[in-house]
């Protein structure tokens, strides 16, 4: 335990926080882009610690949480066609569509298999050779390198069964596109551990650059969260932006040079569609054409396949359900009108609330439940 020990000492924190404070001389919005950062945050009570002034936002760091409802729709038609065995990851099943969700397709007779990673869905396809497995690839440049090798694999062994739904998106981009909406006034991003580890920190230099915006790339433990805020502090206070590295034990800045060779070789930039965010240009990933018959909206005509009356972009989400803003940083869970009452994690509406590393399911569990019983929230 020294390493984890070492990142949580009481008597580190109590020496930094007086400088973060001696910083914090006007109000200033931090946003995170990472789940596991969400979960960190309202774990340790970090936001609790912090002057008042400095405000804590959680932007679209959860994987399972942007993937808008037009992708989950397709998985959902392809999981009612006649020799498709549909294979994801848990918190997908929940996810709503515009329709439906995986989970009552599940339950209606469909074949959709939970799985904890890629390669069980090439060993699906290589025990069932007479059904098309399609797995539903989704997550930032952390997971989709392990997809792209598991293509690469499937390629080498000529496995002709296997398909990707893909909803891969790449982290950089989205920052830039909240920059650009202007709903919210950002005033330095903690850039996400993982994401960085594979990419480094030079995708994110735009940001400093274009936009004057600071940018600290962060550890999960609560001393790194709080020596990065500090770190975002001092530049402003010093009149500088740029992108500086707090997790030095696992990013450098070009990155797992490794990593980003599989995804080029499998992978070309592309424009997503997010949740919340609408469509983002150079935000997604696309089989290159060598690989491309491994694309499933090759086999089948999937346009032909959904509901007519479903839009094939993003929609608006169910009725009074702000996940959007909330992807967004423009609202906070508790300003949902279906927060804790009709959405909650036993039972979400939203997808913030599906993924343990959603913004709504982690206030929830470390914020909402501690401060607030049933009895006071009916006074």
């Amino acid at each position: 335990m020294k390493w984890l020990d070492e990142f949580r000492k009481r008597e580190l924190a109590e020496k930094l926080l007086p400088k973060i404070e001696e910083l914090a001389r006007e109000p200033v919005n931090i946003m995170d882009v990472c789940g596991t950062h969400t979960v960190a945050i309202f774990r340790h009570g970090i936001k609790d610690m912090l002057p008042a002034n400095i405000t804590l936002l959680s932007g679209p760091g959860c994987p399972v949480c942007v993937t808008p409802p037009s992708e989950i729709d397709k998985a959902i038609v392809l999981s009612r066609q006649p020799g498709v065995l549909l294979v994801t990851f848990g918190d997908m099943m929940r996810v709503p569509g515009n329709f439906s969700r995986l989970e009552n397709e599940r339950a209606r007779g469909a074949q959709i298999k939970v799985v904890y990673s890629v390669q069980e869905a090439l060993n699906l396809a290589m025990k069932y050779p007479l059904l098309k497995v399609v797995f539903l690839a989704i997550g930032f440049e952390t997971t989709s390198p392990t997809v792209a090798s598991v293509i690469m694999e499937a390629y080498r062994q000529n496995i002709l069964n296997l398909f990707f739904l893909n909803a891969h998106k790449l982290i950089p981009p989205a920052m830039g596109a909240l920059l650009d909406s202007k709903e919210i006034n950002i005033h330095g991003f903690l850039c996400p551990g993982h994401v960085s580890t594979i990419i480094g920190s030079r995708p994110y230099e735009f940001i400093p650059q274009d936009y004057g915006i600071p940018c600290v790339i962060s550890g999960f433990e609560p001393l790194d969260i709080l020596q990065s805020i500090y770190l975002l502090l001092k530049q402003r206070t010093e009149g500088e932006a740029k992108v500086e590295i707090q997790y030095q034990r696992c990013v450098k800045p070009e990155g797992n040079i490794v990593a980003q060779q599989v995804l080029q070789e499998v992978f070309e930039i592309d424009g997503s569609f997010w949740r919340g965010l609408g469509y983002i240009p150079r935000s997604g990933l696309k089989l290159r054409e060598k690989y491309a018959h491994l694309d499933v909206e090759r086999v089948f005509d999937l346009d032909s396949l959904l509901p007519k009356e479903i839009p094939q972009d993003v929609r608006e989400e169910t009725a009074g359900c702000l996940c959007g803003e909330i992807l967004r940083g423009t609202e906070s869970p508790p300003q949902c009108p279906l927060f804790a009452t009709t959405c909650t994690p036993y039972h979400p509406v939203g997808a913030c609330m599906v993924s343990s590393e959603g913004t709504c399911a982690t206030y929830y569990k470390y914020h909402y439940k501690v401060i607030t019983s049933p009895r006071k929230r009916g006074e």
